[in-house]
């Protein structure tokens, strides 16, 4: 008689998630560089081909943003969320941002206007903000038209950083959401549910004293449509 035992080890799932994402992300990074080494080698008159390229460039790059959302959020669960506070230059940091974008700003053709004083200084973590402003970037880049304006200054002793387009605006839902606590937050609520959940953890975790970072959602502004703003302590 043979007895059947059933073999298993505990594995924690949410670890080997983690080193998964984290593999597929330096896959993509170097995907990432491949298209753009391809883009500049294409003739400057095949704009199918040049369209193609900036389309899967910036799938790759959402892509690559979602990855980093999800290991951040996953560090945050461990409360092991690195920050690193240094002192940074706005106006590198959003230079940076916009120029990892250029291959759709120029598809797309869209006017991308910084307003932002060269001397304006901060202390954050500058690649979590660097993540975070990319991602409103992007989304801006999808939903807008033709003008999108990005502006940083000082207000009430915190650092302002505003992202304004001129599309639909926002939908009712995401600026419901807006207005919600990190611990109220669901994502299951929608789609756009991760990039929102991630940029208010992201500005929470930037504190002075009792005054903690925070995002804010609306629509208007001068361009007429989606505004996001950040504000740093």
């Amino acid at each position: 008689m043979t007895d059947n035992k059933q073999l298993s080890s505990p594995i924690d799932f949410s670890s080997v998630l983690a080193a998964a994402v984290h593999d597929m992300k330096n896959s993509l990074f170097l995907l990432i560089q491949s298209i753009e080494n391809l883009a500049g080698e294409l003739p400057s008159d095949n704009v199918e081909a040049r369209e193609q390229v900036a389309n899967v460039h910036y799938e790759a790059s959402r892509l690559n943003t979602n990855l980093v959302q999800i290991l951040s959020l996953y560090r945050s669960e461990l409360e092991s969320l690195p920050i690193t506070v240094d002192e940074c230059f706005i106006a590198d940091l959003i230079d940076d941002v916009v120029g990892s974008n250029r291959l759709y700003v120029e598809q797309k053709k869209i006017g991308i206007t910084i307003q932002v004083d060269s001397e304006l200084s901060w202390y954050l973590d500058s690649e979590l903000i660097y993540l975070l402003i990319n991602d409103v970037l992007v989304n801006a880049l999808r939903y807008g038209t033709s003008k999108i304006i990005i502006s940083a200054s000082v207000q009430n002793a915190h650092l302002n950083i505003k992202v304004e387009d001129d599309g639909a605006g926002y939908p009712p839902s995401m600026l419901e959401k807006s207005h919600e606590s990190l611990s109220e937050f669901q994502l299951s609520q929608g789609r756009t549910g991760l990039g929102l959940f991630f940029a208010r953890l992201i500005a929470a975790a930037h504190s002075q004293g009792e005054n903690s970072g925070e995002i804010s959602l609306s629509n208007g502004g001068d361009l007429g449509g989606s505004v996001f703003e950040v504000k740093i302590p």
